[in-house]
């Protein structure tokens, strides 16, 4: 549902990605990928530059939330998220944010309150300009590289194949969903349901 002007936005919730067609369906771009399940499950469309950050304001469970996917590329994200939550005043706990996690297997969610980057610099990025981890996430699993010796970089910026490709359009939807349970009945019930095999 969309909002009218009047009021401030309570929640931020953050799909993270990288900018441009060349990195579209990449695994670093599973966020957006969720980004685009929630927008088309609300009826919105994140198309407005704001912040760095293509947005759009919408109504969860009677909360005003501002989706956002940085335009900043994936390392720099931090800037985008501190600049809306700054202005907004909104607090870490509020921010919640949606990535790739390559601890992950293919398809598989994991919805947390807080913790550590785990080696993605998006999240690394955002805890820096926050200046805590203490904010909540759904991690969205893109799988191991096959190998030790593969290249993390190539790794995240390749794209997904044959049944990823489909396990990860689900696990997309499933995501959108996550987050609406997340900011409508909160980070145990996100947690039960959600971060199952």
């Amino acid at each position: 549902m969309l909002l009218k002007r009047s009021g401030g936005v309570e929640w931020l919730l953050v799909f993270l990605g990288n900018p441009g067609l060349r990195y579209h369906g990449t695994r670093h771009n599973a966020g957006y990928m969720a980004g685009d399940a929630l927008s088309q499950k609300l009826g919105v469309r994140i198309d407005r530059l704001r912040f760095r950050a293509l947005t759009a304001r919408c109504e969860i469970a009677g909360h005003e939330v501002m989706l956002m996917k940085p335009q900043t590329y994936m390392n720099l994200s931090g800037e985008a998220v501190g600049a809306a939550a700054k202005f907004y005043k909104i607090p870490p706990e509020r921010v919640l944010v949606v990535s790739d996690e390559v601890h992950l297997p293919v398809g598989r969610l994991r919805v947390r309150k807080k913790g550590s980057a785990g080696g993605q610099n998006g999240l690394k990025n955002i805890i820096s300009h926050l200046g805590t981890d203490a904010f909540p996430r759904v991690r969205l699993g893109v799988g191991a590289p096959p190998h030790p010796d593969y290249d993390m970089a190539d790794w995240v910026l390749g794209t997904f194949k044959n049944e990823d490709a489909a396990l990860m359009e689900e696990a997309a939807l499933r995501a959108a969903d996550a987050c609406i349970c997340y900011i409508s009945e909160g980070a145990d019930a996100a947690m039960t349901r959600y971060n199952q095999k």
